[in-house]
């Protein structure tokens, strides 16, 4: 029950929209005299009924109960969100807006070269279906996309798997790292690239093998042996997580297949979440 002030706002990202513990904190914060924001993929939902705003993802039904096209989805529809307060309280330029919106724009066709990769992918995960763990590494909007790929790739495939942010490598998670913990590193060549090859470096170091998710500029500039590099295709930072997304549900995916695990229906798992 944290202090919240009327006046300030709240925005919700649900797939459902019936999310126990997320309609919970709603109402809380609507008690509090807060506006309401709402993602949702379910327009006539509990959560969309009960927000002042509603943002649909429009990501149509989603029958498996890990969610993809819908995280995309979300991802797209808080980008526009961004874009159009940053343009609201300028700060940032008409021109600067334009940019980013054809950006935006291009996402459907940067996702489509990316699936063209699933014969590679595939092959990468005939691999990984032979480990027990695999750790996920990432820096700044590629540590939550660590987190997303950790995920999927435990709901389905029910191998171990956790997502650290790269800066924290040293704080803990290295001491998991031997030849049995594949690393799956996403890193495309970016501000941050060098500091993120640090930490393959002390992966590799220990023996660790490395799975990296690149564009062409950083597989040419990683100086790291890797178990395989995923190269995607040149991507603008604004819409990175977005295209970045794909290969690492795909691997879970295609490692789910392999292992033969029901990738609609995972054990012990519902779509939504209705009990706290």
């Amino acid at each position: 029950e944290m202090p919240l002030g009327a006046g300030d706002a709240a925005l919700f990202v649900s797939q459902s929209g019936e999310t126990a513990d997320t309609l919970a904190s709603l109402r809380y914060c609507k008690a509090q005299g807060m506006a309401i924001g709402a993602v949702v993929n379910v327009s006539e939902s509990s959560i969309a009924r009960e927000s002042d705003a509603v943002f649909p993802t429009f990501a149509g039904p989603e029958i498996g109960v890990a969610s993809t096209k819908a995280f995309t989805c979300q991802l797209s529809v808080l980008a526009a969100l961004a874009l159009r307060a940053a343009a609201k309280r300028k700060t940032i330029t008409p021109e600067r807006e334009g940019e980013l919106v054809a950006q935006l724009a291009e996402a459907p066709r940067l996702a489509a070269q990316v699936l063209h990769l699933e014969k590679q992918i595939e092959a990468v995960a005939r691999d990984l279906a032979g480990h027990k763990h695999v750790l996920y590494l990432g820096r700044d909007t590629n540590y939550p996309l660590a987190m997303e790929g950790a995920l999927k790739l435990k709901e389905i495939s029910y191998i171990h798997a956790e997502g650290y942010a790269a800066g924290e490598l040293k704080h803990g998670p290295i001491a998991l790292i031997d030849e049995d913990m594949p690393a799956i590193v996403i890193a495309p060549h970016d501000r941050i690239f060098e500091k993120t090859v640090s930490n393959m470096q002390e992966v590799a170091a220990r023996g660790g093998k490395i799975i990296l998710i690149t564009d062409r500029k950083g597989a040419e500039a990683s100086t790291v042996r890797t178990m395989d590099t995923i190269v995607l295709p040149d991507v603008p930072e604004f819409i990175a997580p977005i295209i970045y997304a794909l290969p690492i549900q795909m691997l879970a995916y295609h490692t789910a297949v392999i292992m033969g695990t029901d990738v609609d229906q995972p054990r012990n798992l519902a779509k939504s979440v209705t009990v706290e």
